[in-house]
C-alpha cells in the first residue's frame, strides 16, 4: 500500500490484535482492515476477539475484512462462508485475495488505498457510508446464500 501513488500522507499501523495500547499517541484511524488467513483457525479467532474492541461507529463504513489464502481452497482451515457470515454480521465489506500472487497483491493495495482515501474524506462527494453501500450491493451475496 505504501508503494501506491497517493495524494495524501499514508500511514499504516499493523497490530496482531486489539485493543491497541492506550499509552501510545497515534493519528486518527480512518480504516480498520481485519486480515483473516484462511489457512489458520487462530487467525479467525484472533479477529473475532479483536472485534469486541472496535467502536460501533467504525462499522459505518470504516471496517473491512480481508481473507488471505483464497487461491488454495484445498488447504483452508477456515471456510469462505464462515468469513462471509462474519462480514455480513458486522455489515462490512469482505475482500478475498491470494497475497502470494504479485498482480493480486498490487490490485488489492490499490483498492485498499482507494477505500482509505474515501474513509479519510479525501474523495469529494463520496463518504464511507456511500462506499459501504456500493460495496455491499456489488459484492456481498444475499444472507440466505451464506
Amino acid at each position: 500500500m505504501l508503494k501506491e501513488d497517493c495524494a495524501s500522507e499514508l500511514r499504516v499501523h499493523l497490530a496482531k490484535s486489539l485493543p491497541l495500547p492506550s499509552s501510545v499517541t497515534r493519528p486518527r484511524i480512518d480504516l480498520v482492515v481485519f486480515v483473516i488467513n484462511l489457512h489458520s483457525k487462530y487467525s479467525l479467532q484472533n479477529v473475532e476477539e479483536s472485534l469486541r474492541h472496535v467502536d460501533a461507529s467504525f462499522f459505518l463504513g470504516k471496517v473491512c475484512f480481508l481473507a488471505t489464502g483464497a487461491g488454495r481452497d484445498s488447504h483452508c482451515s477456515v471456510h469462505r462462508n464462515t468469513v462471509g457470515k462474519l462480514a455480513h454480521t458486522y455489515r462490512s465489506p469482505l475482500l478475498f485475495c491470494d497475497l502470494e500472487v504479485d498482480t493480486f497483491r498490487a490490485s488489492l493495495a490499490q483498492r485498499l488505498v482507494r477505500m482509505l482515501q474515501v474513509c479519510a474524506g479525501h474523495v469529494p462527494g463520496v463518504s464511507a457510508l456511500n462506499l459501504l453501500s456500493l460495496l455491499r450491493s456489488s459484492e456481498s451475496p444475499p444472507p440466505e446464500e451464506l
